[in-house]
């Protein structure tokens, strides 16, 4: 059996450890999401045998989608960070940025692989590199973003660390009632809170569920077909579910416009830049320069030997 692709989420795993991992550098600098993500590759490259690990990073957000719908990812609440040190903290917005920043340094020196792309988000990036430039391989996302989800199948499958475990199709449609195959169509109607994108009013995943079981199924379901479905049942009951679905129609079908992972959602520069990255052969594989950084640093408490160890057998040897 062929060694699957590791997809990182970069920003979204190097927040959860950001948040939760209180280790601090020799100056007493909080650098959790520095180690924290550096040991998530580790156990994910000694528990996936991968053959590559490619880490896509945001490229400050979409335009395309805030063109579409202006609040989309506006007024995030700010992370709070979970490391017990009472009010002496600093500035977290720059102490996340500067972490982020030795991340990307650090894993130039290891085999490692980065994609990078201005006005595009990292879930644009792992959408199509899943569904296209790996759609032959087994592929693991590493991410606890439900956006995800739509891509799951029978060769691809994710990684949640706020989970800390492995999500399947087969787990999807146990959860939620809905076959991977249909959740972005499902959730257009539902709504993501998290990234500002009202759904319909009182219209949730138990009520898709068992309103519309065709969305169980493996095979394809429209936001249209739905749409269809409910106008078809006003006319014989008397549900609330139905009537604002028809009612809400236009704020399900701008959901699918930002919420459905696909080719459409990148242009053709941007797929060029992502393909000439992962193309590129001319990878730097450095350790010393690895060890330097870190002491650097100050960060001593990570084992730089048992790392690179983990990361040098996905050196490009089985590159696609």
């Amino acid at each position: 059996m062929t060694r699957p692709v590791l997809l990182i989420d970069g920003l979204n795993v190097f927040m959860r450890h950001f948040v939760v991992n209180p280790t601090l550098n020799e100056s007493g600098l909080h650098v959790g999401g520095v180690v924290g993500f550096l040991n998530s590759i580790k156990f994910l490259s000694n528990r996936v045998g991968p053959s590559r690990i490619i880490v896509a990073w945001e490229g400050g957000g979409s335009s395309r989608r805030r063109a579409i719908f202006k609040e989309y990812k506006q007024g995030r609440r700010p992370q709070k960070l979970n490391r017990y040190y009472q009010d002496d903290l600093p500035d977290t917005v720059e102490n996340r940025d500067n972490q982020i920043s030795l991340i990307i340094s650090l894993l130039r020196n290891t085999a490692v692989e980065q994609v990078y792309v201005d006005d595009c988000e990292a879930d644009d990036i792992i959408g199509y590199m899943s569904k296209y430039r790996f759609s032959e391989s087994r592929v693991v996302i590493a991410s606890s973003d439900k956006d995800m989800y739509q891509l799951l199948d029978n060769k691809t499958i994710q990684w949640s660390p706020g989970q800390k475990k492995f999500i399947t199709k087969n787990d999807v449609k146990e959860k939620f009632g809905i076959s991977s195959t249909n959740f972005c169509t499902a959730r257009c109607f539902v709504g993501d809170p998290s990234d500002g994108l009202p759904g319909v009013p009182r219209v949730g995943f138990a009520s898709l569920s068992k309103r519309f079981p065709q969305l169980y199924e493996e095979d394809f379901v429209s936001v249209a077909q739905i749409i269809k479905s409910a106008k078809n049942e006003v006319e014989k009951s008397d549900l609330q579910v139905y009537t604002n679905i028809v009612e809400n129609q236009a704020i399900s079908k701008r959901n699918w416009r930002l919420m459905f992972l696909d080719i459409k959602n990148l242009s053709e520069s941007q797929i060029r830049k992502i393909e000439n990255v992962l193309s590129d052969e001319n990878k730097t594989l450095n350790k010393m320069a690895l060890v330097k950084q870190l002491s650097k640093e100050g960060i001593k408490n990570f084992d730089v030997d048992s790392f690179y160890s983990s990361v040098s057998s996905n050196l490009r040897s089985t590159r696609q």
